[in-house]
Formats: structure tokens, sequence, C-alpha cells
């Protein structure tokens, strides 16, 4: 396999599917990190300012921030991707890809989470699809690459409101292209680890704790947590336990895998430092691992994110 580098990505975006599926085929081995754009960690920042998915940053230090670029990158990692490439970046394949990207993804945004004049923006959309469904007698059309490229943004509009999307009689065709995408192995296999993770990626510079679901809810309706522990406040013990990314799980193992809902918290360091809030790392009595103690009640505008917690399997299961 051809050595990728890291990709940054969030499973759901479209231009990121889009760079998964061009860097799976080509069979180039990345290390994904699935990001949040409510939550982005500070190494995607350093390697790109805008922080938007999907980046590929290179074992060589290129960083490729646009999804076309990874595309293209990853296509000259094949050998006949020369050819697609020159077909993807000329004439009428170039020509579709522009309109996907520019008019096609504006009136699809603005339908999808614009207040107003969503009907309209999503009847420009549809006939932009209409036009595409047309052409699709032409051999350009069935190019793989291309289809990596076009099909994840009519998936989304077609998930945006299916029952409209099956009864156009005048999609019919690009309907059977996008079947065939979304019942094919190519998507399967980037949507579902490790390609493509429901769980974000933990960056060893943020803090991380584990909470009841019952203690979150309170924390949320008082606007601080003060729980140090599971069954244990913080004025019993005088700091709040955390973890750094490699010790989520041993901790969730010894405190919480009978099986309560829980949530982890991700903590931005930087954020309990505004808050005149300390951190120290100490010593475990039993095993003398060091952990991040929080000294203080955690404000919630401290934490990132509260995601529903579900352990990574331990390296070896199946």
């Amino acid at each position: 396999m051809t050595p990728g580098g890291i990709l940054y990505s969030f499973r759901r975006c479209p231009y990121a599917i889009r760079a998964r599926l061009a860097l799976a085929a080509a069979g180039v081995q990345v290390e994904v990190r699935e990001v949040t754009p409510r939550a982005k960690p500070p190494e995607l920042l350093a390697a790109s300012a805008k922080g938007t998915v999907p980046v590929l940053a290179r074992p060589d230090g290129e960083v490729l921030e646009e999804s076309l670029d990874i595309v293209l990158w990853a296509l000259g990692q094949r050998p006949e991707g020369e050819e697609a490439r020159e077909t993807l970046t000329h004439g009428p394949a170039a020509a579709l890809i522009a309109e996907c990207d520019g008019p096609f993804k504006r009136h699809l945004d603005a339908y999808r989470y614009g207040d107003h004049g969503r009907k309209e923006h999503r009847e420009a959309a549809a006939e932009i699809l209409r036009r595409w469904s047309a052409l699709l007698e032409a051999p350009l059309v069935g190019l793989e690459a291309l289809g990596w490229i076009l099909l994840p943004f009519v998936r989304q509009f077609r998930l945006s409101d299916p029952e409209a999307f099956a009864q156009d009689s005048h999609m019919e065709a690009l309907s059977r292209w996008l079947a065939g995408f979304e019942g094919g192995a190519a998507l399967e296999t980037v949507m579902a680890p490790p390609w493509g993770r429901r769980q974000i990626w933990r960056s060893p510079r943020w803090l991380y704790h584990l909470a009841l679901e019952g203690d979150w809810q309170e924390a949320r309706r008082r606007g601080v947590y003060l729980r140090s522990t599971r069954g244990m406040g913080i004025e019993e013990v005088g700091f709040i336990h955390a973890s750094w990314s490699q010790q989520v799980e041993p901790t969730w193992r010894r405190f919480y895998g009978d099986g309560p809902e829980v949530r982890l918290l991700v903590i931005e360091p930087a954020r309990l430092t505004a808050a005149g809030l300390e951190v120290r790392e100490e010593a475990a009595p039993e095993s003398g691992e060091r952990f991040p103690h929080i000294y203080g009640a955690l404000p919630i505008e401290a934490v990132l994110l509260a995601e529903r917690f579900a352990p990574l399997p331990e390296v070896g299961s199946p």
C-alpha cells in the first residue's frame, strides 16, 4: 500500500466521502482522524488554518486541503490514473464538477439549511440533476472517479427527500447510477471503520472525563459540572478526575464497565486556564500512573463536546 499520511475527515461530509473513496480505491494507507466542525482538534488547525475537511497531511510534509486535490493525487497513485486525471480536469467532466461544487452545492445548502426560498432552491438543484441525468448515455459520465466526485452530493440531495427524488421521472438514469453507488462495496467500505468512524479522534492535547448521563444533564442545568468521578463529588475529592486520550478506555472499564449510560466530555485546556482552573498531572495511588486532575468546578463552556460514549475495541479483539 502507498503511505498517504493523515486524513482529517468527517464521516457524513460529501467532500470527505469523495476523498475517502479515491484513497481507498488507490490502495493508499492513511490514518483517518474523524473530526467534527463543533470541535476542531489543534492538530487539524496546525495542518490547515481553514479547518475544514478533508485535509490530507502527507508524510513528506505536503498538505492537500481540497477534496478534489486529494482525489487527483490518489488517482496519480494508480497505474491508469493519468488518463482519469486528464479527463476530470478538462472538458465536460471538469464542467460537471465545477457545477457540482458551485451552483448545485449552493442550492443544496440553501434548500437543506436556509430559512427562505427552500422550495425554490430545491427546484434549482433538481433541475441541475435532471440535466445530469440526460447526459448519462455519454461514456464519460460512467467514469468511476467522476462518480466519486458527484454522487456523494447527489446522495445528500436524495436523502433530504427520498420520496420526491424517487418520483421524479426526469431523474431515472441518475437514480439508477446513484442506486448502484449506494448499494456498492466502495461506499460501504468508506462509511465503515477504519475509513468512516462514528467517534471523533481523540487529540492528545485535549482532556477527557467520563460522566454519567444524569450528572451531565444536571451540569447543563446548573452551568457547571461538580462531579469528581462516579459516585463522588468535587467537594469530597477536591478535584475532577480526568484522562489523557489513551487512558479513556481503561478508566471506563474500571469504573463504568457495568453498563451505565455515559458521556465522554472533551475538554479544552486553554478554556480551563481562561476560567482560572489549574490542571495538575498526578500519580494514582494504586498504580503510579499519572492522570490530569482539574482543580475546581468545571464550567460547561470548557466542554467542547459531550459525546455518548461507546468504548473502542481493545487491540487484538475481533
